[in-house]
């Protein structure tokens, strides 16, 4: 590991007097997401104030937690973070100390709001995990709560799907023999939080740079600290009607030159047979099916995941 900068982790936490769940907000699991950390900022300076009083349950605030990546303003330290998140005995990558602060913290709680925003313009949107089931790769029985916070935040659109897709992904790359095959690599922060009892949501806030992606950030963790009884103010109307959408598909980059056939919005509609992108050989990527694409990263390399694909579905129960 090369040499680093003083660094730090840093988790601010506050307790009620009656008893409650135990939230835990992040912020900057990417460097270069910069919305969750300053909106949890003005969630700190509003609880000095006196403006948020925790009444009941606990919660901890963690502006920054991947501070490498923060300090250099880019997605990742040494490694994307939200991906292949455990603890290890042996770390070797920055990611891995994150991993071996961070894990225990998330086990200390009950629930998780995970704020984050993405590259290309497009509408927020709220990451769920799965329905409830008991098969072998997220095992779960918190979907009806999960999706009650969902329905809090505000936020139209559903997306779900992420670790049954990586699954396929990573054994794609494995048969390649090329990007991370870690059969873990799809693990991020919700997923570790489910796999340990607990439920979590991650929200997409809008783009890197979008001061709207803050406000929206700031009501997101308002909307979860009045939802969950944390604080005293009237809990959120839930959503009635909700776009549900459900990734299928996740395609790396497999040459640093593969190049999209237009600038993609997540969310963009394609057509079955549509050209999506062209790689370094001329070979055409096209939708094999209609389908949005969901996180178009023109500036992904090799290896790294280049846009996923994603069906609309009927909405979930509340």
């Amino acid at each position: 590991m090369s040499p680093l900068p003083p660094l730090h982790f840093a988790a601010h936490s506050f307790t009620g007097l009656e008893a409650g769940p135990r939230l835990v907000v992040l912020g900057a699991v990417h460097g270069n997401e910069v919305c969750g950390s300053l909106a949890i900022r003005r969630i700190l300076a509003a609880i000095e104030a006196g403006e948020i009083v925790i009444r009941r349950g606990h919660v901890s605030f963690v502006p920054v937690a991947n501070p490498l990546a923060w300090h250099n303003r880019t997605r990742e330290g040494e490694r994307n973070l939200n991906r292949r998140l455990q603890p290890t005995d042996a770390p070797t990558e920055f990611e891995d100390h994150v991993a071996n602060w961070l894990c225990p913290l998330l086990d200390a709680h009950d629930a998780l709001l995970d704020l984050h925003s993405f590259h290309t313009p497009g509408e927020p949107f709220v990451m769920l995990g799965p329905d409830d089931n008991d098969g072998p790769l997220e095992p779960f029985a918190r979907a009806a709560e999960e999706r009650a916070l969902a329905r809090c935040l505000g936020v139209g659109r559903f997306v779900d799907g992420w670790l049954d897709t990586y699954a396929r992904g990573v054994e794609r790359r494995r048969l390649r023999g090329c990007g991370d095959a870690d059969p873990h690599y799809g693990v991020g922060t919700t997923e570790y939080m489910r796999s340990r009892g607990g439920y979590g949501l991650t929200v997409e806030c809008g783009q890197h740079d979008d001061p709207a992606a803050i406000d929206l950030a700031e009501h997101c963790v308002r909307a979860t600290l009045s939802h969950l009884g944390l604080i005293d103010d009237t809990p959120p109307e839930p959503a009635r009607r909700i776009e549900h959408m459900r990734i299928v598909e996740v395609i790396d980059k497999t040459h640093d030159d593969d190049v999209f056939a237009r600038d993609w919005e997540s969310f963009d509609r394609l057509q079955a047979g549509e050209a999506i992108g062209t790689r370094a050989d001329g070979t055409v990527v096209t939708a094999e099916r209609d389908a949005c694409i969901l996180f178009p990263n023109p500036d992904a390399t090799a290896g790294q995941e280049w846009f996923y694909l994603a069906v609309a579905i009927a909405q979930p129960t509340p």
